[in-house]
């Protein structure tokens, strides 16, 4: 679903944003005792719900990404969340360290809902898919997995896209059923910013 102007973010919540990952990775680090946003006091856009991915690069290498598909609470709240398990809890790298903290760069991508899509065939879906535009989901036999459409930067090419997708989720490349369901969504991406320049700033 392309973005509606409703669906962007003001430099506020943007801004907002970014503080509260800064925030939450300071206290899980214990350079802070800041706490989870008060869902109660949040104004809008920030008390809207919304899915949220935070991704942590060190050196212009992954360092940790963790996020939800569904917008089952607060944006701030989501935010707060996944910029933690980003940091501590992605279970392929060890949890960050203060020393890391301080050459990370922070992203927030904020999803729009996901739509299904009905495809009879994987070369269906391939045409359907607009590189560069849709984050994808994948998922069968209570295994999903999903591509953030910043993907599309390093698989360009829509079959290799979907194949590494599959084989993210422990599928094979080749695999084909007719009851993989397929979802696609996109994303407003707030940074990538130099994480203790966010922090520094939340903290003056």
């Amino acid at each position: 679903m392309a973005a509606t102007p409703s669906t962007k973010l003001d430099p506020v919540t943007r801004q907002a944003v970014l503080g509260t990952a800064a925030a939450a990775i300071d206290s899980g680090l214990g350079r802070s005792i800041a706490s989870p946003p008060d869902a109660r006091h949040l104004p809008q856009p920030l008390a809207e719900h919304r899915a949220t991915f935070v991704t942590l690069t060190l050196d212009r290498a992954l360092r940790g990404c963790c996020g939800t598909l569904e917008p089952s609470r607060p944006l701030l709240i989501d935010v707060w969340r996944n910029a933690q398990a980003s940091a501590f809890h992605d279970p392929r790298f060890p949890p960050l360290t203060l020393a890391e903290w301080r050459s990370v760069e922070l992203e927030v991508s904020v999803l729009t809902p996901c739509q299904r899509v009905m495809v009879a065939s994987e070369q269906e879906l391939l045409l359907a898919l607009e590189p560069g535009r849709d984050g994808l989901v994948l998922a069968w036999q209570g295994t999903r997995a999903t591509f953030l459409p910043k993907v599309w930067d390093q698989i360009a090419d829509v079959q290799e896209f979907v194949r590494r997708l599959k084989q993210k989720a422990g599928w094979p490349a080749d695999l084909w059923t007719a009851d993989i369901e397929v979802w696609r969504y996109e994303t407003e991406i707030v940074g990538p910013v130099p994480a203790p320049s966010v922090a520094a700033a939340g903290a003056a």
